[in-house]
Parts: C-alpha cells; sequence; structure tokens
C-alpha cells in the first residue's frame, strides 16, 4: 500500500481555502465554503491526489461521518476509500451530508469550482454517465495543505499555486487541457487531414492523440499526413500504405513504432515526425530515438528530415514532471494544453528542425 499523504483536518483546510482563493477568483463560494473542504479532506484522507490511481466520487464525501473522518491511520484511511464505493456501506457516526447533496458535491465544488482553476483533475476515458470515481488533487495544490508547513512557506507555496493556476492565461491553458471525447459512449473521434474520421478507445492517451492529429499536426506542419496511429487496445488503428510507399517507408506492426508516425508533405524532402503520446509512461527517450532511427534508416530517410516529439496534456502534469529527465536530446515535447508551442532540447551546436 502507497504510504498515504500527512493526515490533515477539515478545520485546517477550511481555514486555508480563503488565502488560496483570493477575492476576485470565479465562484469563489464554491471554493471557500465548508463543502469544498469536505471535499478535499476526502480526496486528501484517501490519497486523491493525481499519479497515485485513486480517485473519488461524491459518494465518498457524503458517506464521510465524524468518527470515521478522525480514524487518522493509513490502514482507515485506504479502507475507507474502498468501502465507501461499496453498495449500502455507511462508517459508524453522524454523517457529514445526506444522499441528496451528491448534486451540489459534483456540479458546485469539483465542476464549477475546483476543476476550472485547477485544483482538481478529471480522470478522462470514462463516459459522463459512468458512476466510477474520476477526481483526484492536482499534486500541487494538495501540497498547500500540509500540515508542517510553515507560515512564510505556506505564503510562497499559495503564491506560486496562484500565479500558475489562477491567472487568465492559465485558465485558458486548463480549458484547452480539459477537452476529451466527443463520443457519448466516451470513445474519441479523431479527424484526419486527408477527411478520414475513427473512433478511438475510450482513454487519456486517445484524447492526446486526437490533439496531435487535429491540432499539432496542422499548425505546425505545412501538408500534414497521418501514417500511422496506434491504441493501447489495437496495436495499429489506422495505417495509410500508399502514402508510406510513396515515400519509401515500409510499416509494420513492430514494438518499436512509436504512438504516431506524421509526415509533411508540403516540403521538398518528405519530413517523417515520430510521436509519443503519453499519459503515464514512454517518452522519446535516447533508447527510443536509435530504434526509430533503424526504421528510418532503412527507409533511406535522411536523419536531417527526421524529428521527434512526446506528446502530452499538460506541463504541470505528474507524466510531464516525471519524464523530462529521460526526454532524449534533440527531441520536442508538445502539450495539447498550450497548442501554440514546443520544447526543443538542443543538442549543443545542432540546428532546430524548421516546422
Amino acid at each position: 500500500m502507497n504510504q498515504l499523504p500527512p493526515y490533515v483536518t477539515r478545520e485546517l483546510i477550511h481555514e486555508r481555502l480563503p488565502i488560496i482563493f483570493p477575492e476576485g477568483t470565479p465562484n469563489r463560494a464554491y471554493l471557500i465554503r465548508e463543502m469544498a473542504a469536505s471535499t478535499i479532506f476526502t480526496m486528501l484522507y484517501i490519497g486523491a491526489i493525481d499519479g497515485r490511481e485513486t480517485y473519488i466520487g461524491p459518494v465518498h464525501v457524503y458517506r464521510m461521518t465524524m468518527e470515521q473522518s478522525a480514524q487518522s491511520d493509513d490502514l482507515s484511511r485506504a479502507q475507507y476509500g474502498k468501502n465507501a464505493l461499496l453498495k449500502g456501506f455507511q462508517p459508524d457516526g453522524k454523517r457529514w451530508y445526506a444522499d441528496n447533496t451528491r448534486e451540489p458535491i459534483r456540479d458546485e465544488t469539483l465542476r464549477e469550482g475546483l476543476i476550472p482553476v485547477g485544483a482538481v483533475v478529471t480522470k478522462t476515458g470514462l463516459p459522463t454517465t459512468s458512476s466510477k470515481p474520476r477526481y483526484s488533487l492536482q499534486n500541487d495544490f494538495a501540497n498547500l495543505f500540509d500540515p508542517a508547513l510553515a507560515e512564510e512557506e505556506l505564503e510562497e507555496s499559495v503564491k506560486l499555486w496562484q500565479d500558475t493556476n489562477l491567472s487568465a492565461s492559465a485558465r485558458a491553458r486548463l480549458s484547452l487541457a480539459s477537452r476529451t471525447s466527443n463520443a457519448t459512449d466516451g470513445r474519441v473521434l479523431v479527424t484526419f487531414p486527408n477527411g478520414e474520421a475513427r473512433n478511438l478507445s475510450a482513454g487519456p492517451s486517445s484524447v492526446i492523440s486526437k490533439a496531435v492529429v487535429e491540432v499539432f499536426a496542422n499548425k505546425f506542419l505545412k501538408e500534414p499526413a497521418v501514417l500511422w496511429l496506434s491504441t493501447s487496445d489495437a496495436k495499429v488503428t489506422f495505417v495509410d500504405d500508399a502514402i508510406a510507399k510513396t515515400i519509401g517507408l515500409e510499416i509494420e506492426a513492430d514494438k518499436n513504432l512509436p504512438d504516431l508516425i506524421l509526415a509533411d508533405l508540403g516540403t521538398s524532402n518528405p519530413l517523417l515526425i515520430f510521436v509519443e503520446v503519453v499519459a503515464s509512461d514512454g517518452p522519446i527517450s535516447e533508447r527510443r530515438k536509435n530504434a526509430l532511427y533503424e526504421l528510418s534508416d532503412k527507409a533511406g530517410f535522411d536523419r536531417r528530415h527526421i524529428a521527434f516529439v512526446t506528446a502530452y496534456k499538460d506541463r504541470q502534469m505528474q507524466p510531464f514532471r516525471k519524464n523530462v529527465p529521460e526526454l532524449a536530446w534533440g527531441s520536442f515535447a508538445w502539450f495539447m494544453s498550450e497548442p501554440d508551442n514546443l520544447i526543443y532540447l538542443s543538442e549543443g551546436d545542432k540546428k532546430l528542425f524548421e516546422f
């Protein structure tokens, strides 16, 4: 069992919320009331923090009791996280809320309050009608409730978090990052440059793949084409053999292939772009880059006409921060939440690819 974050009382959380969310914050009333403190407490209580693969639903909040919330040992906390999902479960003691508070917890506290300001992240890939838990705290936001923070440390941490999340540009970034599926069953419909459309399986990787095809390719390539696209549940979701063979590239399902292969056909020498989509692990590392060079070398491509991109949802989230040390020199990082920008890991005196 992963160690849970330090135990913190609901009272301490409630006390800090008006400091974190100053006057002028959108929907501030939803963010500083007791129900928000209860929701955040429950997330911290069971360890629903981004990257831990633990999530809450409103049921975790409205089934909490005074007596349960006072049990601060890790075992009791972890058991509550699991038991709260069981039909008919009710811990001993006086409940905080009645069952009919599900909607204000979900709609006001989470969807209109904590999610738009980046304090809470949502598990993607779940149909909107799913009752499965989907909410977790953003890492940096969760750290603001560490009871060990001294007053000066808290002030600095809050200021940094506010600068990153509460500005107009930060809210725009979060809005872009929250784009998910346009299919009612949770599947992700992606439209290729040639007009063809495919449904990808529900999940965060498919959401990022959609953004790579529909946004990245159109923004950075003159005449984009998708040669290859794979997803976790189907190794080959799309392959354009006609274009691939025209430019001399033979594509066969192989463990070394990336999630996407794009091409820019609008240049005198076609540019190949190998893209890894990262929702958890698997960036373009030095090992991956060398393996992909083997594929392009075999096709006779000049390495000057090859680019490597690792695509993420957002640079504030755990996958990118975790992967930074692994990213290969000479590769790019792109974020669907900040689509106009690229990060390039320069290899000294080598020239940047002209996209």
